[in-house]
Order: structure tokens, then C-alpha cells, then sequence
């Protein structure tokens, strides 16, 4: 259709003027995909596109695709004046969640060169509008990532169950340099040289995904921590490896636990008959340790009865029944008796 042919409704109440060159922007990154509604084809007054046709026109359009037309011909003449006004209202009723779509647009400018900003998405203002302490807060909590709608009713993420079952087991601090993307990553290390995936979780999205599959961080579980931090770091682990399932990572769940107490909710989110991962690493060491280690254990296999378990540092003798396990060496510990 002719974009001359087309009229602009007279009495339009909404002023469109300063979001014409936004929407031209967007017709040329991606194309004109809404539709422009008129009243009929006798009569084609814009009833809802007003921006669109504006933009279009600033483009040096000449013509419409008929695909891209609509008309209200089923409509009296009363209800096209009230969908006129609903369409535009409709649109100003909707909410952002203002951390999610600052997740968005940072995942968006990490793995692409669209520029947000050409849609009028400003993020780098220095005055901060109204409500921005609470964005703040957000992005302290990860709540962009995972909120509460994406967890089950224990507070709890979900993950999917993953088959994965690497021939090698790669400590996240050697992934940068490491060419072997065959190999899962897992976070059987010390928490501050991976604590990082937490702060800045979109930054790592790129290198986890280089490899076969990674292993939900092991944020530790001490004894001597406080209840809630040991929740807290169970929740952690679980909202980065949803997150990552999310964006596309085969994610293996790690299993952990301390004491009695924590049976509760450490397994919580770990899906069942599913592939699963635990350390050995540090137990070997003291009686009362691998007593501890296989009584988490005993429970992780009552709790998830797991298909396979990735076992990283070797087995300490406990009776896995038919279960299939894929044991794995210390790789730290083999560097430092070679002497590496």
C-alpha cells in the first residue's frame, strides 16, 4: 500500500513525536514486524501505528507491505475511537523489571554489536532515576538472574537433569587457557578463585560455554557456618547453574553438604535419575571427615538416587551399589607430584 495513501488520525491524542526516531531505528535493525491498523480500505485513517507509519516515512519509505496492514472493518465506528485509545494505553500499563532487562541488555552488548542505546535503553546516565538504590540491590543479589518466580516453593531453583559425563574433570581457574573444550569444568577449588561467576555472572556465560558441560560452583559448606550461610551458598550454586541451563550450558549439578543439619535443603533443586557430581578432595585426610563425607553421601543417593556420578579425587571405599561412577584424579595433585 502507498504510505501516501495512508492518514494520520487528526484528533491523535498521543504525541509520538520524540519515539518516531526510536522506532525508525528499530525498523532498520530488524525489520518492520508489527502492523499498522487502519479504519478500513475505503477509509485507511490510522487507528494504531502511528509511530511505525511516522517512522517508516522518515526512512523514505515509499510503500507498505500488505502484510504489514491491518483494517477494523469489523468494528463500529465507536469501538475503532475506544481501540484506539486502548492500544495505546495497554502499552503504558506494563512494568519493567528493571534489573531483568539490565541483564538483557548487558547479555545482548556481550554477545552481539546491537547497540541498546539506539532504543533509547540509557544505563550510563549519572543521575539515577527513582528507584535505582533498589536496582542496586538487585544486581547485589543476582535478582536480574534469578528471582523468586523462577524458584519452587522451598525458594529453591530447579535444574534439568544433564547426561553429560566428560572424559576430564578441568579446574575453572585453568579454563582461559585451557584449548580442551571436551572437558567439563568443575569448581572443586578454594570459593575465592571462583567467586568471581557470582559477582559477574553474564561475563563467564561465553567461556563456560566453550566447554562439554560445567559443574555447579561448590560454594563451601563449612562445619562451622552459620545455617544460613550454608543455605545461602546451596542457593547460590543452584540460581548460577540455572542461569547457565538458561543460556544454553549443559550444567551438572555438584553435590554438597556438611553436617546432619544441612540434609534438609542441600540437595534441594538437584534433579533425580539424573547425572551428578562430588569431591573427594580434602577427606582422605582424617577418620571423622570421610565418616561425614559418606553419610552425605548415603543421603545425596536416598534424596536424588543419581544415574551417574562424576566423582572427582577418587573413591574413599564407599559402596556406590549399582550406581555407575566415573572416577576422576586430582589434577593439582598430580601437577605437584610430577613436580608441575
Amino acid at each position: 500500500m502507498r504510505i501516501d495513501d495512508i492518514k494520520p488520525y487528526g484528533r491523535n491524542p498521543r504525541r509520538n513525536e520524540k519515539a518516531v526516531p526510536v522506532v525508525a531505528e528499530s525498523i532498520k535493525e530488524f525489520g518492520l514486524k508489527g502492523q499498522i491498523v487502519l479504519e478500513s480500505r475505503l477509509n485507511p485513517v490510522i487507528v494504531a501505528g502511528h509511530s511505525r507509519w511516522a517512522a517508516c516515512r522518515s526512512l523514505g519509505w515509499e510503500e507498505i507491505p500488505d502484510e504489514r496492514i491491518d483494517y477494523c472493518e469489523d468494528l463500529t465506528e465507536e469501538q475503532v475511537r475506544a481501540y484506539r485509545l486502548a492500544d495505546n494505553r495497554t502499552g503504558e500499563i506494563a512494568v519493567w523489571n528493571k534489573a531483568m532487562l539490565r541483564s538483557e541488555a548487558a547479555a545482548i552488548k556481550s554477545r552481539s554489536a546491537i547497540d541498546m542505546g539506539r532504543f533509547a535503553f540509557d544505563f550510563k546516565g549519572a543521575s539515577l532515576p527513582h528507584g535505582a538504590e533498589r536496582l542496586r540491590t538487585d544486581r547485589g543479589y543476582n535478582l536480574g538472574m534469578i528471582a523468586a518466580a523462577d524458584c519452587a516453593r522451598d525458594g529453591y531453583p530447579r535444574l534439568s537433569a544433564c547426561r553429560k559425563a566428560p572424559e576430564r574433570l578441568l579446574g575453572f581457574n585453568f579454563a582461559k587457557t585451557s584449548d580442551d573444550t571436551g572437558a567439563g569444568l568443575h569448581f572443586f577449588l578454594d570459593d575465592y578463585q571462583f567467586e568471581r561467576v557470582w559477582a559477574s555472572p553474564d561475563r563467564y556465560l561465553g567461556l563456560l560455554g566453550r566447554f562439554a558441560c560445567a559443574l555447579t560452583p561448590d560454594f563451601s559448606l563449612y562445619a562451622d557456618m552459620p545455617l544460613p550461610m550454608q543455605q545461602w551458598n546451596v542457593y547460590r550454586s543452584l540460581a548460577l547453574g540455572k542461569y547457565w541451563q538458561r543460556n544454553g550450558i549443559s550444567v551438572v549439578p555438584s553435590l554438597q553438604w556438611a553436617g546432619k543439619a544441612t540434609f534438609a535443603f542441600c540437595f534441594k533443586g538437584v534433579p533425580k535419575d539424573a547425572t551428578v557430581a562430588a569431591s573427594t578432595v580434602g577427606v582422605k585426610r582424617e577418620k571423622e571427615s570421610i565418616r561425614l563425607w559418606c553419610a552425605g553421601m548415603a543421603e545425596a543417593m536416598r534424596q536424588c538416587r543419581p544415574r551417574c556420578i562424576l566423582l572427582y579425587g577418587g573413591n574413599i571405599g564407599f559402596d556406590f551399589g549399582g550406581t555407575k561412577v566415573i572416577e576422576y584424579q586430582n589434577e593439582v595433585t598430580e601437577r605437584m607430584n610430577n613436580g608441575r
